[in-house]
């Protein structure tokens, strides 16, 4: 959903156990699981957004890397993205994010 700029959905995360750590993105550069980077079909390479997660308000701003996600998600964000509004064992979270550069 798309409100005034603000877009909401589900975000998982990848970059931990499934291969995609070090391996190229859409961008052309390595992937760090661990950075604070996020994967969207459509937004400009390079853009910066705020992520909310919409349970416990706790935010991250990731660069857009990456292309993705290729599963039911809005957004994938690196793990060490994830992990600092979510639990990864939660597997997803609602969140809301805005582009801000």
């Amino acid at each position: 959903m798309i409100l005034a700029g603000l877009m909401c959905g589900i975000a998982t995360f990848y970059g931990v156990g499934d291969g995609f750590h070090g391996q190229t993105t859409a961008s052309g550069k390595s992937f760090n699981a661990y950075g604070l980077t996020a994967a969207h079909p459509y937004l400009r390479m390079g853009s910066k957004l705020r992520i909310t997660n919409q349970d416990n308000m706790k935010q991250v701003i990731v660069t857009v890397n990456d292309r993705g996600p290729y599963s039911h998600a809005d957004i994938d964000l690196s793990y060490g993205a994830f992990r600092r509004i979510a639990s990864p064992s939660q597997g997803n979270a609602v969140v809301c994010f805005r582009v801000i550069g």
